[in-house]
């Protein structure tokens, strides 16, 4: 998690700054409308060597520069509440929001999910950073929360190891927000490739197979030309790989704008 090749650095960058160009001019309007952001309090691993599982900065704070650039208020919950930890240097757009849209000092004072009342919010985020797998998937609150936002109808979205954070979100009948829909989320391959959770063998589950066991269709690197693919599958946006992040929160503010008065 803590290195990025040249060239996704590179795809992540112009994506961001794609988006900021595509700001539009409803980004200046008086009255906003609310997104949630979801994050892990979970700071490591909890193995010997302590692998990093802090929430990944490249995967939160460029869709948060966009939802705050198209007019919407941005709140953080996460499982304990109170401040939340990141990985990655604030480069490009992630050090503007950080300078200019009050990013940190929102992830400095998360809410508790018993302090959200989810008529107030139109969509869910949920980022990366290995964290999520760890405390958010397995918060029962979360997960009704996230269900229960989607049936009011609003969007759910996520990146990477994010897609694993909402896996397990149930709907008021119980079945699961993912049955019978094309979710991306961080393949088995590259996990199993990678030594930042030894080869996946920390996690509690991995992304792929918890989507795939709570019915959604997973996509991967077999089922998507393109590895970086946005995929929108009725109200929920996914990609597996965090150089698509804004693109996400871009997708999801196309959807809800059809949705505006």
């Amino acid at each position: 998690m803590k290195l990025l090749t040249k060239k996704a650095y590179a795809l992540a960058l112009r994506c961001c700054l794609a988006a900021l160009v595509l700001a539009p001019a409803a980004a200046f309007s008086a009255e906003k409308s609310k997104i949630l952001f979801v994050a892990s309090n979970v700071v490591d691993m909890g193995d010997p060597e302590q692998h990093d599982a802090r929430n990944n900065l490249w995967e939160y704070a460029p869709p948060f520069h966009i939802f705050v650039m198209h007019g919407y208020e941005v709140d953080f919950v996460s499982p304990q509440g109170g401040p939340v930890e990141f990985m990655m240097d604030p480069l490009g757009i992630s050090s503007y929001a950080i300078k200019y849209e009050n990013f940190l000092g929102k992830v400095a004072n998360t809410l508790k999910p018993s302090q959200i009342d989810i008529a107030q919010y139109q969509a869910v985020y949920v980022g990366g950073g290995y964290g999520i797998l760890f405390d958010v998937a397995s918060n029962e609150e979360l997960m009704k929360l996230i269900g229960g936002i989607y049936e009011n109808g609003g969007v759910v979205g996520g990146c990477g190891h994010g897609p694993g954070g909402f896996a397990n979100a149930t709907l008021r009948n119980g079945s699961y927000l993912v049955k019978g829909k094309r979710v991306a989320g961080f393949p088995n391959s590259t996990e199993r490739s990678k030594s930042w959770a030894k080869q996946g063998s920390l996690l509690p589950f991995l992304v792929e197979d918890q989507l795939r066991k709570n019915g959604a269709h997973a996509q991967n690197k077999d089922t998507l030309a393109d590895k970086h693919t946005v995929v929108v599958d009725q109200r929920i946006v996914s990609t597996m790989f965090l150089p698509s992040a804004a693109l996400v929160a871009e997708e999801m503010v196309r959807l809800l704008s059809r949705h505006d008065p």
